[in-house]
Protein backbone atom coordinates (compact mmCIF):
# COMPACT_ATOMS: atom_id res chain seq x y z
CA UNK A 1 0.00 0.00 0.00
CA UNK A 2 1.44 3.47 -1.06
CA UNK A 3 1.35 6.49 1.66
CA UNK A 4 1.44 10.04 1.18
CA UNK A 5 3.64 10.62 3.98
CA UNK A 6 5.81 8.54 6.30
CA UNK A 7 5.64 10.29 9.09
CA UNK A 8 2.20 12.71 10.19
CA UNK A 9 2.77 14.35 13.41
CA UNK A 10 -0.94 16.42 14.83
CA UNK A 11 0.82 19.01 17.48
CA UNK A 12 3.53 21.08 16.45
CA UNK A 13 4.93 21.67 20.42
CA UNK A 14 7.95 20.22 21.66
CA UNK A 15 7.80 16.60 21.42
CA UNK A 16 6.24 16.61 17.63
CA UNK A 17 7.97 19.50 16.48
CA UNK A 18 11.53 17.16 17.19
CA UNK A 19 10.03 13.69 16.58
CA UNK A 20 9.60 15.65 12.95
CA UNK A 21 12.55 17.22 12.44
CA UNK A 22 15.00 13.77 13.45
CA UNK A 23 12.41 11.46 11.21
CA UNK A 24 13.25 14.24 8.16
CA UNK A 25 16.39 14.16 8.98
CA UNK A 26 16.53 9.99 8.72
CA UNK A 27 15.27 10.70 5.00
CA UNK A 28 11.61 9.90 6.35
CA UNK A 29 8.85 11.72 3.96
CA UNK A 30 6.99 14.30 7.26
CA UNK A 31 3.89 16.35 7.53
CA UNK A 32 3.20 17.77 10.32
CA UNK A 33 0.41 19.76 11.25
CA UNK A 34 -0.46 22.65 14.13
CA UNK A 35 -4.13 24.45 15.19
CA UNK A 36 -2.77 26.96 17.24
CA UNK A 37 0.82 28.22 17.07
CA UNK A 38 4.06 25.99 16.60
CA UNK A 39 6.40 25.65 19.82
CA UNK A 40 3.13 24.27 22.16
CA UNK A 41 2.61 24.76 25.33
CA UNK A 42 5.76 25.22 26.31
CA UNK A 43 7.09 28.17 23.86
CA UNK A 44 3.46 29.81 23.44
CA UNK A 45 1.81 29.88 26.75
CA UNK A 46 4.25 27.77 29.32
CA UNK A 47 7.86 27.53 30.14
CA UNK A 48 8.99 30.21 27.99
CA UNK A 49 6.84 33.12 28.94
CA UNK A 50 6.34 32.17 32.28
CA UNK A 51 10.24 32.32 32.68
CA UNK A 52 10.44 35.39 31.58
CA UNK A 53 7.69 36.64 33.54
CA UNK A 54 9.63 35.14 36.48
CA UNK A 55 12.49 37.65 36.22
CA UNK A 56 10.49 40.62 35.73
CA UNK A 57 8.64 39.62 38.82
CA UNK A 58 12.81 39.48 40.56
CA UNK A 59 13.97 42.52 39.95
CA UNK A 60 12.55 44.44 42.61
CA UNK A 61 14.58 42.07 45.06
CA UNK A 62 17.88 43.34 43.01
CA UNK A 63 17.20 47.24 43.65
CA UNK A 64 16.45 46.39 47.13
CA UNK A 65 19.47 44.30 47.46
CA UNK A 66 21.76 46.63 45.84
CA UNK A 67 21.50 49.09 48.61
CA UNK A 68 23.62 46.63 50.91
CA UNK A 69 26.33 46.92 48.58
CA UNK A 70 26.68 50.60 47.91
CA UNK A 71 24.38 51.29 45.36
CA UNK A 72 21.66 54.18 44.94
CA UNK A 73 18.71 53.23 43.28
CA UNK A 74 16.40 55.77 42.15
CA UNK A 75 12.29 55.20 42.01
CA UNK A 76 11.87 52.07 39.82
CA UNK A 77 8.84 51.49 38.23
CA UNK A 78 6.90 48.54 36.25
CA UNK A 79 5.36 48.57 33.19
CA UNK A 80 2.94 45.79 32.18
CA UNK A 81 2.70 46.80 28.61
CA UNK A 82 6.48 46.39 28.02
CA UNK A 83 7.06 42.97 29.37
CA UNK A 84 4.13 41.69 27.15
CA UNK A 85 5.59 43.17 24.24
CA UNK A 86 9.10 41.88 24.36
CA UNK A 87 7.45 38.70 25.93
CA UNK A 88 5.55 38.49 22.41
CA UNK A 89 8.54 39.28 20.35
CA UNK A 90 10.34 36.67 21.83
CA UNK A 91 7.76 34.25 21.77
CA UNK A 92 7.28 34.99 17.82
CA UNK A 93 11.08 34.23 17.63
CA UNK A 94 11.46 31.18 18.63
CA UNK A 95 7.69 30.27 16.85
CA UNK A 96 9.86 30.81 13.52
CA UNK A 97 12.54 28.56 14.88
CA UNK A 98 10.41 25.71 15.49
CA UNK A 99 8.59 25.82 12.12
CA UNK A 100 11.72 26.80 10.13
CA UNK A 101 13.54 23.55 11.75
CA UNK A 102 11.40 21.27 9.83
CA UNK A 103 11.26 22.61 7.09
CA UNK A 104 14.87 22.71 6.81
CA UNK A 105 14.88 19.27 7.09
CA UNK A 106 11.96 19.45 4.15
CA UNK A 107 8.96 18.48 5.70
CA UNK A 108 5.53 19.95 5.23
CA UNK A 109 4.28 22.49 7.84
CA UNK A 110 0.47 22.73 8.04
CA UNK A 111 -1.78 25.27 9.95
CA UNK A 112 -5.03 23.50 10.80
CA UNK A 113 -6.77 21.18 12.74
CA UNK A 114 -6.62 16.91 12.08
CA UNK A 115 -8.00 14.47 13.63
CA UNK A 116 -7.75 10.11 13.10
CA UNK A 117 -9.74 8.92 10.35
CA UNK A 118 -9.42 5.50 10.89
CA UNK A 119 -6.21 3.61 10.66
CA UNK A 120 -3.17 4.94 8.46
CA UNK A 121 -5.15 7.81 7.59
CA UNK A 122 -6.30 11.73 8.93
CA UNK A 123 -8.99 14.22 7.76
CA UNK A 124 -7.86 18.04 8.22
CA UNK A 125 -10.10 20.67 9.03
CA UNK A 126 -10.42 21.42 5.43
CA UNK A 127 -11.63 17.95 4.32
CA UNK A 128 -8.59 17.03 3.01
CA UNK A 129 -7.60 13.11 3.94
CA UNK A 130 -3.92 12.01 3.78
CA UNK A 131 -2.68 9.08 4.85
CA UNK A 132 0.61 7.90 6.21
CA UNK A 133 2.64 4.12 7.30
CA UNK A 134 2.88 6.42 10.70
CA UNK A 135 0.77 8.74 12.61
CA UNK A 136 2.06 10.30 15.79
CA UNK A 137 0.26 11.95 18.20
CA UNK A 138 1.46 15.08 20.38
CA UNK A 139 -1.28 17.78 21.15
CA UNK A 140 -0.17 18.11 24.13
CA UNK A 141 -2.21 19.01 27.30
CA UNK A 142 -4.72 21.90 28.48
CA UNK A 143 -5.47 23.55 31.73
CA UNK A 144 -8.33 22.03 33.90
CA UNK A 145 -11.69 24.30 34.42
CA UNK A 146 -13.94 24.92 36.82
CA UNK A 147 -16.93 23.95 35.33
CA UNK A 148 -19.36 23.23 37.72
CA UNK A 149 -19.44 26.20 39.83
CA UNK A 150 -21.46 29.48 39.97
CA UNK A 151 -19.38 31.83 38.08
CA UNK A 152 -17.39 29.60 36.74
CA UNK A 153 -17.01 31.86 33.09
CA UNK A 154 -15.07 34.73 35.23
CA UNK A 155 -12.28 32.69 35.68
CA UNK A 156 -9.26 32.62 33.36
CA UNK A 157 -6.40 29.68 33.14
CA UNK A 158 -2.85 30.17 32.61
CA UNK A 159 -3.75 30.10 28.63
CA UNK A 160 -4.87 33.71 29.11
CA UNK A 161 -3.05 34.86 31.86
CA UNK A 162 -0.22 35.68 29.90
CA UNK A 163 -2.56 38.19 27.38
CA UNK A 164 -3.32 40.46 30.61
CA UNK A 165 -3.75 44.18 29.12
CA UNK A 166 -3.41 45.68 32.53
CA UNK A 167 -1.60 44.39 35.80
CA UNK A 168 -4.14 43.69 38.59
CA UNK A 169 -3.81 45.10 41.94
CA UNK A 170 -5.30 42.20 43.30
CA UNK A 171 -5.72 38.17 42.21
CA UNK A 172 -6.65 34.70 43.93
CA UNK A 173 -4.77 32.00 42.23
CA UNK A 174 -6.98 28.58 42.97
CA UNK A 175 -4.03 25.85 42.93
CA UNK A 176 -1.05 23.78 44.84
CA UNK A 177 1.02 22.45 41.58
CA UNK A 178 3.71 24.06 40.49
CA UNK A 179 1.78 26.72 38.41
CA UNK A 180 0.17 27.67 40.56
CA UNK A 181 2.84 28.77 43.55
CA UNK A 182 5.01 30.00 40.29
CA UNK A 183 1.64 32.15 39.35
CA UNK A 184 1.26 33.27 43.06
CA UNK A 185 5.32 34.69 43.39
CA UNK A 186 5.07 36.17 39.86
CA UNK A 187 2.14 38.49 41.21
CA UNK A 188 3.53 39.06 44.76
CA UNK A 189 7.35 39.77 43.27
CA UNK A 190 5.64 42.35 40.84
CA UNK A 191 3.60 43.89 43.81
CA UNK A 192 0.03 42.36 43.21
CA UNK A 193 -1.90 41.31 46.74
CA UNK A 194 -2.03 37.75 46.18
CA UNK A 195 -3.74 34.85 47.73
CA UNK A 196 -3.42 31.45 46.71
CA UNK A 197 -6.30 29.08 47.70
CA UNK A 198 -5.66 25.05 47.90
CA UNK A 199 -7.87 22.29 48.64
CA UNK A 200 -4.95 20.60 50.54
CA UNK A 201 -3.16 21.48 53.52
CA UNK A 202 0.22 21.91 51.76
CA UNK A 203 1.37 22.93 48.22
CA UNK A 204 3.24 21.12 45.76
CA UNK A 205 2.29 17.23 46.73
CA UNK A 206 4.77 14.92 45.86
CA UNK A 207 7.71 16.83 46.51
CA UNK A 208 10.21 16.43 49.70
CA UNK A 209 8.22 17.61 52.71
CA UNK A 210 10.91 20.22 53.35
CA UNK A 211 10.77 21.69 50.03
CA UNK A 212 6.93 21.88 50.73
CA UNK A 213 7.13 23.48 54.29
CA UNK A 214 10.30 25.65 52.79
CA UNK A 215 8.01 26.79 49.75
CA UNK A 216 4.78 27.71 51.69
CA UNK A 217 7.14 29.85 54.02
CA UNK A 218 9.16 31.44 51.63
CA UNK A 219 5.10 32.62 49.94
CA UNK A 220 4.44 34.13 53.16
CA UNK A 221 7.50 35.69 53.55
CA UNK A 222 6.66 37.68 51.02
CA UNK A 223 3.38 38.15 50.91
CA UNK A 224 1.41 35.92 49.55
CA UNK A 225 -1.91 34.71 51.23
CA UNK A 226 -2.12 31.16 52.01
CA UNK A 227 -5.70 30.14 52.26
CA UNK A 228 -5.49 26.30 52.53
CA UNK A 229 -7.98 23.36 53.20
CA UNK A 230 -10.66 25.15 50.82
CA UNK A 231 -11.45 25.64 47.38
CA UNK A 232 -14.28 27.71 45.39
CA UNK A 233 -17.44 27.33 45.85
CA UNK A 234 -18.48 30.88 43.05
CA UNK A 235 -17.27 33.85 41.93
CA UNK A 236 -19.74 36.55 41.56
CA UNK A 237 -18.81 39.82 39.32
CA UNK A 238 -19.03 43.44 41.62
CA UNK A 239 -18.29 46.74 40.73
CA UNK A 240 -15.15 46.53 42.65
CA UNK A 241 -14.03 43.21 40.90
CA UNK A 242 -14.72 39.78 41.85
CA UNK A 243 -16.11 38.26 45.24
CA UNK A 244 -14.96 34.80 45.81
CA UNK A 245 -17.17 32.78 47.73
CA UNK A 246 -15.19 29.16 49.44
CA UNK A 247 -16.35 26.24 50.46
CA UNK A 248 -16.42 27.27 54.20
CA UNK A 249 -18.46 30.18 53.23
CA UNK A 250 -15.71 33.10 53.81
CA UNK A 251 -15.65 35.43 51.20
CA UNK A 252 -12.39 37.29 49.12
CA UNK A 253 -12.67 40.42 47.19
CA UNK A 254 -10.19 40.60 44.40
CA UNK A 255 -9.41 41.93 40.39
CA UNK A 256 -8.84 38.72 39.02
CA UNK A 257 -9.28 35.11 39.71
CA UNK A 258 -6.66 32.48 38.28
CA UNK A 259 -7.32 28.70 38.09
CA UNK A 260 -3.89 26.73 38.32
CA UNK A 261 -5.94 23.52 39.07
CA UNK A 262 -4.06 20.85 37.31
CA UNK A 263 -4.08 19.88 33.30
CA UNK A 264 -5.26 16.97 31.88
CA UNK A 265 -4.72 15.58 28.22
CA UNK A 266 -5.51 17.44 24.98
CA UNK A 267 -7.35 14.14 23.21
CA UNK A 268 -10.87 15.63 22.69
CA UNK A 269 -12.16 15.39 18.75
CA UNK A 270 -9.12 13.25 17.46
CA UNK A 271 -11.19 10.45 16.32
CA UNK A 272 -8.78 7.97 18.07
CA UNK A 273 -12.06 6.03 18.53
CA UNK A 274 -11.79 5.27 14.63
CA UNK A 275 -8.15 3.47 14.45
CA UNK A 276 -8.81 1.88 18.01
CA UNK A 277 -6.48 4.04 19.97
CA UNK A 278 -7.11 3.70 23.60
CA UNK A 279 -7.00 5.81 26.27
CA UNK A 280 -7.33 5.91 30.03
CA UNK A 281 -9.26 7.60 32.83
CA UNK A 282 -8.46 10.85 32.51
CA UNK A 283 -8.66 10.75 28.68
CA UNK A 284 -4.79 10.10 28.10
CA UNK A 285 -3.19 8.07 25.42
CA UNK A 286 -1.53 4.41 26.51
CA UNK A 287 1.29 4.12 25.18
CA UNK A 288 3.96 1.05 25.73
CA UNK A 289 7.69 1.88 26.49
CA UNK A 290 7.90 2.90 22.75
CA UNK A 291 5.40 5.35 22.58
CA UNK A 292 3.13 2.98 20.71
CA UNK A 293 -0.46 3.00 21.35
CA UNK A 294 -2.86 0.17 21.11
CA UNK A 295 -3.38 0.80 17.51
CA UNK A 296 -0.48 -0.35 14.78
CA UNK A 297 1.14 2.23 13.29
CA UNK A 298 0.04 5.00 15.72
CA UNK A 299 2.01 6.59 18.29
CA UNK A 300 2.34 9.54 21.37
CA UNK A 301 4.13 11.14 22.73
CA UNK A 302 4.14 13.92 25.50
CA UNK A 303 1.66 15.31 27.90
CA UNK A 304 -0.89 13.90 25.72
CA UNK A 305 0.07 10.17 26.97
CA UNK A 306 0.58 12.01 30.92
CA UNK A 307 3.53 10.02 31.90
CA UNK A 308 5.75 12.96 32.94
CA UNK A 309 4.54 16.66 31.99
CA UNK A 310 7.67 18.34 31.29
CA UNK A 311 9.08 19.78 28.42
CA UNK A 312 12.32 17.81 28.45
CA UNK A 313 10.90 14.61 28.63
CA UNK A 314 8.24 15.47 25.33
CA UNK A 315 12.19 16.09 23.95
CA UNK A 316 13.38 13.01 24.72
CA UNK A 317 10.27 10.89 24.14
CA UNK A 318 9.99 12.35 20.43
CA UNK A 319 13.81 11.62 19.67
CA UNK A 320 13.20 8.14 20.98
CA UNK A 321 10.55 7.70 19.17
CA UNK A 322 12.16 9.13 15.52
CA UNK A 323 15.21 7.05 16.22
CA UNK A 324 13.34 3.70 16.82
CA UNK A 325 10.80 3.82 14.23
CA UNK A 326 12.86 6.06 11.42
CA UNK A 327 17.13 5.37 12.50
CA UNK A 328 16.89 1.71 13.31
CA UNK A 329 17.53 2.46 16.65
CA UNK A 330 15.39 1.26 18.97
CA UNK A 331 15.24 3.48 22.10
CA UNK A 332 13.25 3.15 25.38
CA UNK A 333 13.11 6.82 27.35
CA UNK A 334 13.75 5.92 30.87
CA UNK A 335 11.32 8.23 32.95
CA UNK A 336 12.96 7.54 36.41
CA UNK A 337 15.29 10.05 37.24
CA UNK A 338 14.41 13.27 35.81
CA UNK A 339 15.21 16.93 37.39
CA UNK A 340 12.43 19.45 37.61
CA UNK A 341 12.39 23.05 39.04
CA UNK A 342 9.75 24.93 40.17
CA UNK A 343 10.58 28.78 39.75
CA UNK A 344 8.95 30.62 42.65
CA UNK A 345 11.04 32.67 43.98
CA UNK A 346 13.12 31.72 45.60
CA UNK A 347 12.96 28.34 43.65
CA UNK A 348 13.06 25.36 43.88
CA UNK A 349 14.54 22.18 42.16
CA UNK A 350 14.60 18.42 42.75
CA UNK A 351 15.90 14.68 41.28
CA UNK A 352 16.08 11.85 42.42
CA UNK A 353 13.48 10.30 45.12
CA UNK A 354 12.17 12.35 48.22
CA UNK A 355 12.73 11.44 51.43
CA UNK A 356 9.09 10.01 52.38
CA UNK A 357 9.44 8.16 48.47
CA UNK A 358 12.66 6.64 49.53
CA UNK A 359 11.25 5.05 52.74
CA UNK A 360 8.72 3.70 51.46
CA UNK A 361 10.54 2.07 48.94
CA UNK A 362 12.24 0.01 51.75
CA UNK A 363 15.58 2.65 51.92
CA UNK A 364 17.32 2.67 54.90
CA UNK A 365 18.28 6.46 54.80
CA UNK A 366 20.93 8.88 55.80
CA UNK A 367 19.94 12.19 55.32
CA UNK A 368 22.02 15.22 55.26
CA UNK A 369 21.06 18.80 55.42
CA UNK A 370 22.01 22.19 55.74
CA UNK A 371 19.66 25.60 56.24
CA UNK A 372 21.60 28.92 56.13
CA UNK A 373 22.02 32.36 54.22
CA UNK A 374 23.67 32.82 51.16
CA UNK A 375 26.62 35.07 51.11
CA UNK A 376 24.36 37.56 49.57
CA UNK A 377 21.72 37.50 51.85
CA UNK A 378 23.98 38.40 54.42
CA UNK A 379 25.32 41.64 53.02
CA UNK A 380 21.97 43.14 51.57
CA UNK A 381 20.16 42.07 54.68
CA UNK A 382 17.78 40.06 53.10
CA UNK A 383 16.50 37.43 55.83
CA UNK A 384 15.98 34.20 53.21
CA UNK A 385 17.38 30.97 54.28
CA UNK A 386 18.54 28.21 51.65
CA UNK A 387 17.99 24.65 51.38
CA UNK A 388 19.94 22.15 50.49
CA UNK A 389 19.20 18.25 51.19
CA UNK A 390 20.65 14.98 50.27
CA UNK A 391 18.68 11.62 50.65
CA UNK A 392 21.34 9.28 51.10
CA UNK A 393 20.67 4.96 50.93
CA UNK A 394 22.19 4.01 54.00
CA UNK A 395 23.73 0.37 53.36
CA UNK A 396 25.13 1.42 49.23
CA UNK A 397 26.15 5.01 50.36
CA UNK A 398 24.06 6.15 47.08
CA UNK A 399 22.80 9.45 46.45
CA UNK A 400 19.18 8.89 46.32
CA UNK A 401 18.17 12.47 46.01
CA UNK A 402 19.05 15.88 46.03
CA UNK A 403 16.70 18.53 46.71
CA UNK A 404 17.34 22.41 46.94
CA UNK A 405 15.71 25.46 47.84
CA UNK A 406 16.79 29.23 47.11
CA UNK A 407 18.58 31.32 44.56
CA UNK A 408 19.81 29.03 40.75
CA UNK A 409 18.78 25.45 42.46
CA UNK A 410 17.54 24.61 39.04
CA UNK A 411 21.29 25.64 38.01
CA UNK A 412 22.70 23.85 40.23
CA UNK A 413 20.68 21.02 40.69
CA UNK A 414 21.14 20.21 36.85
CA UNK A 415 24.74 19.26 37.26
CA UNK A 416 23.34 16.88 40.50
CA UNK A 417 21.14 15.13 38.13
CA UNK A 418 24.26 13.86 36.09
CA UNK A 419 26.05 12.31 39.61
CA UNK A 420 22.97 10.88 40.02
CA UNK A 421 22.66 9.14 36.45
CA UNK A 422 25.76 8.14 36.90
CA UNK A 423 24.84 6.48 40.00
CA UNK A 424 27.55 8.50 42.38
CA UNK A 425 27.93 7.92 46.13
CA UNK A 426 27.95 10.20 49.20
CA UNK A 427 31.60 9.37 49.25
CA UNK A 428 31.90 10.90 45.63
CA UNK A 429 30.31 14.06 46.90
CA UNK A 430 33.00 14.72 49.73
CA UNK A 431 35.46 13.30 47.33
CA UNK A 432 34.81 16.56 44.73
CA UNK A 433 36.50 19.70 45.96
CA UNK A 434 34.18 22.62 46.68
CA UNK A 435 34.28 25.20 44.55
CA UNK A 436 34.14 28.65 47.12
CA UNK A 437 32.70 30.96 47.72
CA UNK A 438 29.42 29.51 46.54
CA UNK A 439 26.04 28.67 47.57
CA UNK A 440 26.47 25.39 45.21
CA UNK A 441 29.26 23.83 47.71
CA UNK A 442 27.17 22.98 50.61
CA UNK A 443 26.50 19.60 48.54
CA UNK A 444 30.07 18.56 48.40
CA UNK A 445 30.88 20.05 52.34
CA UNK A 446 27.87 18.39 53.93
CA UNK A 447 29.25 16.10 56.65
CA UNK A 448 27.12 15.79 59.54
CA UNK A 449 23.95 13.18 59.10
CA UNK A 450 20.93 15.29 59.95
CA UNK A 451 19.16 13.80 62.85
CA UNK A 452 15.63 14.57 63.96
CA UNK A 453 14.95 16.86 67.05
Amino acid sequence: MSFDFDLFVIGGGSGGVRAARIAAGYGAKVAITESDRYGGTCVIRGCVPKKLFVYASRFKDEFEDARGFGWTTGEATFDWATLIANKDREIHRIEQVYEGGIKAKGGLTLHMRAKLDGPGAVKLADGTRITARTILIATGGRPSRYGDIPGAAHIITSNEVFELKALPRRIAVCGGGYIAVEFASIFAGLGVETTLIHRRDKVLRGFDEDLRDGCMEALRARGVRLVMDEALAGVDEDVAGFRVTLRSGAEIETDLVLSAIGREPATGDLGLETAGVKTGSRGEIIVDSYSQTTAPGIYAVGDVTDRVNLTPVALREGQAFADTVFGNKPTQFDHTLIPSAVFTTPELATVGLSEESARAFGHELDIYKSRFRPLRNIVSGRDERMLMKLVVDAASGRVLGCHLLGPDAAEIVQMAAIALQLGARKVDFDATVALHPTAAEEIVTMRDKWVPA
